[in-house]
């Protein structure tokens, strides 16, 4: 059996839809069925279900927050929460999918070069640094595990940067977007397909990078032009000192999508998927 945690969010919403749509059998829960801080609710669950595939969406992802007020709440979740969850996949020998970010990196290679599944984790943010820490949590009790960092995640299932200058885009003729932040986004959808993908395909256990693919660099200021390229709004570029944040961003996010193809799983690029999601927003 299939469990979902974190099944609400914008990631386990979209996973919920793609199981769906493959008839696939799954228990999917969000917080108020199995909150993963609680050691005992998480044991209960799995003893319930039995699941031999879990797919980790749960997460605290409020970046800023996770600076000061959100703190506790960030470790809770990302930190002891996985743990649980690991250990619940370890006692009844569960796969588990992970969800992780390019915030476990300092973020500072230079403009052109990608970050490797190999390269060592350097979190500058309290968000990195519980990432890391789930993940190395996975790794010391798991052999059969899945760790997928991702970033730019957009979807259609909860708020992000494509929804965020859509909105913006009504009440403004021109929108100021950092240019000196760089990586690629992730649809949510491909995503989702490729957590499945190397599950279901027994595809070999370690770390992965999975973003969506790009003929060339990209920063925030590239992806709102190409959300607003059909509307009448004026995007001008600025450097990140406009938009001052209690958390560092990454300079350069870029991951290398090297492995990822190499197991054979086709990336759309970005631009493509973007325009994938415009088509299943319409339908919605």
């Amino acid at each position: 059996m299939i469990l979902i945690t974190g099944s609400k969010g914008q990631l386990g919403t979209e996973l919920r839809y793609l199981l769906d749509e493959r008839n696939e059998e799954y228990v999917a829960l969000d917080v108020a069925e199995m909150d993963i801080t609680n050691k005992e609710q998480v044991d209960s669950v799995f003893a319930q279900v039995k699941p031999s595939l879990v797919y980790h969406c749960a997460a605290y992802t409020a970046v800023d927050a996770a600076e000061d007020e959100g703190k506790e709440l960030d470790y809770a979740i990302n930190v002891v929460g996985t743990r649980h969850i690991a250990e619940a996949c370890q006692k009844w020998q569960a796969t588990m999918v992970y969800i992780s970010t390019d915030y476990v990196f300092d973020g500072e290679k230079p403009v052109g070069e990608e970050w490797e599944v190999d390269d060592v984790p350097n979190p500058q943010t309290e968000y990195g640094r519980t990432k890391h820490l789930g993940e190395e949590a996975v790794k010391e009790l798991l052999s059969d595990y899945y760790i997928i960092r991702t970033a730019w995640v957009f979807g259609n299932y909860g708020k992000n940067f494509v929804f965020t200058m859509q909105q913006l885009a009504k009440t403004h003729d021109t929108l100021t977007v950092v240019n000196d932040q760089h990586g690629r986004p992730t649809w949510t959808r491909t995503l989702a397909e490729f957590m499945t993908y190397l599950a279901e395909n027994r595809k070999p256990f370690g770390i992965y990078h999975l973003s969506n693919d790009a003929a060339e660099d990209t920063t925030w200021y590239d992806f709102a032009v190409e959300i607003l390229k059909d509307t009448a709004v004026t995007v001008k570029p600025v450097d990140s000192s406009q938009f001052p944040a209690k958390a560092k961003r990454p300079f350069n996010s870029t991951m290398s999508l090297k492995k990822a193809k190499e197991t054979g799983f086709v990336i759309p690029t970005w631009q493509d998927a973007l325009q994938e999601f415009y088509k299943q927003e319409k339908k919605s």
